[in-house]
């Protein structure tokens, strides 16, 4: 049978009128006309559309193809008095009957005996439709509009206790060795990578492009000879630092000098006035963070309202090493690049290493060895120089990662930023031993500057005999703007102590290191198995699961029975779709947390509708969301950037959480959490790969975060990407 102009095909009307004044005049829009409603012309016959949306009525029908032209108009009929009614201006709209048609026009009415105008959007497509595409769709829509079969769900369930999983009796044929199932991570490692290496690249001492390798230190020291050379440079600026006098003796012991090797200029900002005429309020405007919602709120009142320097944060690391400084600057950094701040991490190890080796004994880190002294402090003005150089090319929030165990080295700094950003110290304190004894055999373990170390004892030795040294002269914060992280790591307690401390920014910043902590624990990310809307191809939805949706819910219970048998206190977190709920089900023992927030991405008026029929019904639509993916808001629907924002209270809760969480969620809202723990950018969250029936197991702890993926069963059908 021919799909289009044959003798048995049908014709399909869809019409849509928008308005957001109807509701609040309580008026509803009706249709009537010729050969398309009983009654034809009379206004009391007309037929009602249907509210499809806060603002949209719908009306749709089927008429043989070959029926001779329709004419109708729109009336307004008010909602307590069907026999008042108004209707529409002009003459009567035409509807061809023997071809595909949408078109999008005005629907003007006359209100207070026209005293007032009020004008509508009016959409109509027409579509030819064999008998056969008719028939599908009614079924779709009638399994679309089914009742949901976890509706009366409770937000929270506790299940019977483990003793019920033996009772699980599900065909679900997984093996009993779950490595069979780990396939390849493709966007992030499962090795373990010292967190310091991946910092900022030290751009000042590599201004030739030479590797951080150890074999080419000394062309590296060659290159950076280029710049300030003068001999007083570092002098007038410690001079700075202690007060303009003089330095004392005492005070020498923590100073350093130019050794010949010299630095580049200090950048200096150029002259800046404010102006609402040159201020930008979109998301590319220098200085702003990729975001929507608070985040982008913030950020505007922050360059309205707020101090210059202000607009550039400074995070300014303080405590003795093996404290776990690098481990909260990398989460830090992190955290704030998934908001949206543009985020960089400086690690003055990295650019101490770089230009004077690995191979430094403990004695390079005494406190009356002079040289060392000055050695270490010149690295700390070269890392801060690019820090705040960055910061003037459009960067936000600067990580100074450093011990910064002295007040002299944390004025130097304070120097050094004044005008260009605000700083913020950030102290950790343990003295918990059994945890430093671990941080510091890690540190051992992982550092590159014990990477030639071959007898590991010899080097814990080294270590501790170097962390003695920095303890002898250590001075807690007691200036400025700071937070004290205490015994906080173990996430059993501890204190954090603020001073000074407002702003949106530097807010957000308190609240997410109070709930931070070193506790190992998994992740396990999930996408609902299989829906009937993965079936079809559509987007959105709220379908219940496939055969092989259902069959992957078991083999899920099986795995996380299998993964988690000895973790007494794990939970499964789901979204409040019945595909996720009905996913995690056959999971037995463990409690179940429903979240709003886990909800897949809004897809607006595109909701339920195939990824063809949106190129082909709303090609700007398709167009702008092609173009600029995390950006493209869905028309009443969300963007990848909303996403993030109302996902930060997840992100907060899983950091808090000490125990195994298992997240059943969606494809879209999977790519956002992903991207946060891989530290993905932005650009490309969107695009991050999240099959179905893949499980993603993230281990959080000390060691940073690492990766691995089961694969359980195949998709059979290819999935709509929201």
């Amino acid at each position: 049978m021919a799909s289009s102009g044959g003798i048995s095909d049908q014709l399909f009307v869809s019409v849509k009128l928008e308005s957001p004044r109807l509701a609040e005049l309580d008026l509803a829009p009706h249709l009537f006309g010729s050969h398309l409603v009983p009654g034809s012309w009379d206004p009391c016959k007309a037929l009602p559309l249907e509210r499809a949306a806060t603002a949209v009525w719908e009306f749709s029908c089927v008429v043989p193809s070959q029926h001779e032209s329709l004419d109708f108009k729109f009336v307004l009929k008010r909602k307590d008095d069907s026999s008042q009614y108004i209707i529409e201006e002009g003459p009567n709209r035409p509807l061809g009957c023997q071809s595909n048609e949408f078109e999008m026009r005005t629907a003007v009415f006359k209100l207070n005996e026209g005293k007032e105008v009020l004008e509508c959007k009016v959409q109509v497509e027409t579509e030819m439709l064999s008998p056969f595409d008719l028939a599908a769709s009614w079924r779709a829509h009638q399994e679309y509009f089914q009742p949901s079969r976890v509706r009366g769900t409770h937000d929270v369930t506790i299940n019977p206790g483990l003793e019920g999983r033996a009772k699980n009796g599900f065909a679900s044929g997984l093996e009993l060795d779950l490595e069979k199932y780990v396939v390849p991570t493709p966007n992030m490692g499962s090795g373990v990578v010292y967190a310091a290496n991946l910092t900022e690249n030290p751009r000042s001492l590599l201004q030739t492009g030479s590797s951080s390798n150890n074999d080419t230190t000394k062309d590296i020291l060659h290159s950076s000879t280029k710049g300030d050379s003068s001999s007083n440079h570092y002098v007038n600026t410690m001079k700075s630092a202690i007060g303009g006098h003089a330095p004392s003796l005492e005070e020498q012991r923590a100073m350093f000098v130019d050794r010949g090797v010299g630095s580049p200029n200090f950048a200096r900002p150029t002259k800046e006035t404010f102006s609402m005429s040159n201020f930008k309020l979109d998301s590319e405007s220098k200085g702003m963070p990729a975001a929507e919602g608070a985040v982008a709120a913030a950020a505007v009142a922050d360059q309205m309202y707020g101090p210059k320097e202000d607009r550039k944060l400074a995070i300014v690391l303080v405590g003795l090493p093996a404290r776990g400084k690098t481990f909260t600057a990398a989460k830090l950094t992190r955290y704030l690049r998934w908001l949206g701040h543009e985020t960089k991490h400086f690690n003055v190890g990295k650019y101490r290493r770089l230009k004077h080796g690995t191979n430094q004994t403990a004695d390079f880190f005494r406190g009356d060895n002079r040289e060392g002294v000055e050695a270490r402090n010149e690295v700390a003005a070269l890392a801060m120089e690019d820090m705040l150089s960055w910061m003037q090319e459009g960067g936000q929030v600067g990580i100074f990662d450093a011990t910064n165990s002295t007040r002299i080295r944390r004025n130097m700094l304070m120097k050094m930023a004044e005008g260009k950003c605000k700083i913020i110290f950030l102290e950790t304190l343990c003295n918990d031993q059994d945890v430093l004894e671990r941080n510091i055999r890690l540190k051992v373990q992982q550092s590159p500057d014990y990477a030639e170390q071959t007898d590991f004892e010899a080097g814990v030795q080294d270590f501790k005999e170097r962390l003695t040294y920095y303890e002898k002269v250590y001075e807690p914060v007691e200036e400025g703007s700071y937070i004290k992280m205490i015994d906080m790591v173990s996430g059993k307690g501890g204190q954090l102590k603020i001073n000074d401390i407002s702003g949106y920014l530097p807010g957000r910043i308190v609240f997410f290191l109070v709930n931070c902590h070193l506790t190992p624990r998994p992740i396990l990310l999930t996408r609902h198995g299989e829906s009937m809307d993965n079936v079809r191809g559509r987007i959105g939805g709220d379908s219940s699961l496939s055969e092989a949706g259902e069959l992957y819910s078991r083999k899920l219970a099986s795995f996380v029975e299998k993964r988690l048998k000895s973790e007494r206190t794990a939970s499964i977190w789901t979204s409040t779709l019945q595909r996720t709920i009905l996913t995690a089900h056959p999971i037995i023992g463990f409690p179940k947390i429903q979240w709003r927030a886990l909800d897949e991405i809004n897809a607006g008026v595109c909701d339920g509708m195939t990824y063809d029929e949106i190129k082909k019904c709303k090609p700007e639509e398709y167009e702008s969301r092609r173009k600029d993916k995390l950006r493209y808001r869905y028309p009443r629907g969300e963007s990848y950037l909303d996403v993030i924002q109302r996902l930060e209270p997840v992100i907060i809760e899983l950091e808090r959480q000490r125990a195994p969480v298992v997240v059943i969620a969606h494809q879209a809202v999977l790519r956002a959490l992903y991207a946060y723990f891989a530290d993905k950018p932005l650009e490309e969250v969107p695009n991050i790969e999240i099959p179905l029936h893949t499980i993603i197991e993230i281990q959080m702890g000390v060691a940073g975060v690492q990766e691995k993926r089961y694969k359980l069963m195949d998709a059979i059908h290819p999935t709509a990407g929201l």
